[in-house]
């Protein structure tokens, strides 16, 4: 009995065992099936995050982007006459002068300032005498008690008026052999009514130099003149000047190539609807002007252009396609100054402010003192080139664009500085090299008045016209004629400058 029931505990125990293993491997079952899910949750996880650090990268990438064409928006927002190549019209009220001037607490006509004070003339051309009234006590004075005190004269304009000459062509017979002869008037009367080349010369300078459109002459004309003269007329005046002026516009061409400096410069000008460019080469006595439909190397070694004959250095803004001269060449510094100015405002360069100080320090130091103090001045160049080339960020192969690489403004400029280091120092051991190239802005400038007020020229005639009397208008200015005179006297053939040669 008493193993029977031994035998039977050990059967409930098996049992109870079984039961337990049983339940144990539900449970293993239970575990190892929420060891799946939780391996594929984990799965997931994993896929959510990568997908998500993907995405953060993605955002990181485009943030970037975004910082930088922000900086670059900025930038532009901020750029005016004094950190780009903006002109000085677009800052509006806010211009301030190109380089920093001394101060002077005095106000009004400077020591030395040459003043244009009207004076009077010795012989007026009409004299009225302001004689007293009678004395209080009744004497009337006659003309030999008075005498002279005192001058006051008015400079003024009389009413304008045509004065219309009339040519009458006289004929005769000779009575001896019964020849008729004719009379004939003077070169250039060829119309029963004409205007004379006072008239002529007239329109032309409103039109050209004065910038005034066809209408806005005609209307002038009429106020002053009570006649409303024709546009075609003020055209053809134009033509008259634009082919009498050729031979004095090579006589131009040839005294800007062989001066000791020649200036260079170009600007876009609108022609038929259509961009082309006004390009100027230029010196302290002489302007040229020509119009091409490039801007480049096929406009400067044009027939028009008179850059192959040039003999001394030619200042330029560093444009490319000037380089492929084989001639001295020198910079614009005050180029170079606004787009230092343009690092230090938009990206706090201090290798660009510190390169500016120098620039500007040496612009300042007398010649001898610059000549004795060159290998220093070079020296010192290089060192602040050097440490920009190091802090600019180097060039970046651009996405997408297969051998093209980026270059930040900071780093094309050091590179430019470091390559151009003889043609941006040239002013400071060369006597004859100014500092900037404002002479052939100032002679190229006019034009952009011409466009702000008629928009385009109608034709490239018409365009080729323009710069021809305005080349010779400006050489008249820096040679101090009277630019009304010397105009007239190409409609009648000659000028100051042919007549030079002549002599």
């Amino acid at each position: 009995m008493t193993q029977h029931g031994n035998i039977e505990d050990i059967i409930d125990r098996l049992d109870s065992m079984s039961k337990r293993i049983i339940t144990l491997e539900n449970s293993v079952s239970e575990l190892q099936n929420e060891n799946l899910k939780l391996s594929k949750g984990v799965s997931s996880l994993k896929k959510v995050n990568n997908e998500l650090t993907q995405e953060n990268d993605n955002l990181k990438l485009k943030n970037t982007e975004l910082k930088q064409e922000n900086s670059k928006l900025q930038a532009r927002l901020n750029t005016n006459s004094n950190n780009s190549s903006k002109p000085p019209s677009s800052d509006g009220y806010q211009k301030k002068p190109a380089f920093p001037k001394k101060k002077s607490s005095q106000q009004g006509g400077q020591k030395g300032h040459q003043g244009r004070t009207l004076h009077q003339v010795e012989h007026p051309d009409k004299i009225i005498e302001c004689h007293p009234d009678s004395c209080s006590c009744g004497h009337q004075f006659e003309k030999k008690e008075f005498v002279l005190t005192q001058k006051q004269q008015v400079f003024d304009l009389p009413q304008p008026t045509l004065e219309v000459t009339e040519y009458q062509i006289m004929k005769a017979t000779c009575p001896v052999c019964g020849v008729t002869h004719r009379g004939m008037a003077p070169k250039g009367v060829n119309a029963p009514v004409q205007y004379g080349n006072g008239v002529r010369t007239y329109v032309t300078l409103l039109n050209v130099h004065f910038k005034l459109p066809f209408k806005k002459i005609q209307l002038l004309f009429g106020d002053l003149f009570g006649y409303s003269i024709n546009e075609s007329t003020v055209n053809s005046a134009g033509l008259i000047s634009y082919k009498n002026l050729e031979s004095s516009e090579e006589i131009i061409k040839s005294e800007v190539a062989k001066g000791k400096t020649t200036h260079a410069d170009e600007t876009g000008v609108r022609v038929e609807g259509k961009l082309a460019w006004l390009h100027t080469a230029t010196s302290m006595f002489y302007t040229y002007l020509f119009v091409h439909k490039k801007r480049g190397q096929e406009a400067l070694k044009s027939d028009k252009s008179i850059l192959n004959n040039v003999t001394g250095w030619l200042v330029h803004d560093c444009w490319g396609s000037y380089f492929n001269f084989d001639l001295k060449h020198a910079l614009c510094g005050a180029h170079i100054l606004r787009e230092l100015q343009g690092l230090i405002e938009n990206h706090q360069s201090k290798w660009a402010n510190t390169f500016k100080v120098f620039l500007l320090s040496v612009y300042q130091m007398p010649f001898e003192e610059r000549v004795k103090q060159r290998n220093k001045i070079e020296s010192r160049y290089l060192r602040i080139c050097q440490i920009g080339e190091t802090l600019e960020p180097p060039a970046q192969k651009t996405k997408g664009k297969k051998g093209r690489y980026k270059r930040t403004k900071g780093r094309n400029l050091v590179e430019r500085l470091i390559r151009e280091q003889n043609a941006l120092l040239a002013f400071a051991f060369n006597s004859e090299v100014p500092f900037t190239n404002n002479l052939a802005e100032r002679d190229i400038r006019p034009v952009k008045v011409k466009l702000k007020i008629s928009n385009s020229f109608r034709t490239f005639h018409g365009a080729e016209v323009y710069a021809r009397i305005e080349s010779f208008i400006s050489t008249a200015r820096k040679h101090n004629r009277n630019v009304f005179s010397e105009l007239r006297n190409t409609f009648e053939g000659h000028n100051f400058l042919t007549d030079s040669i002549g002599r």
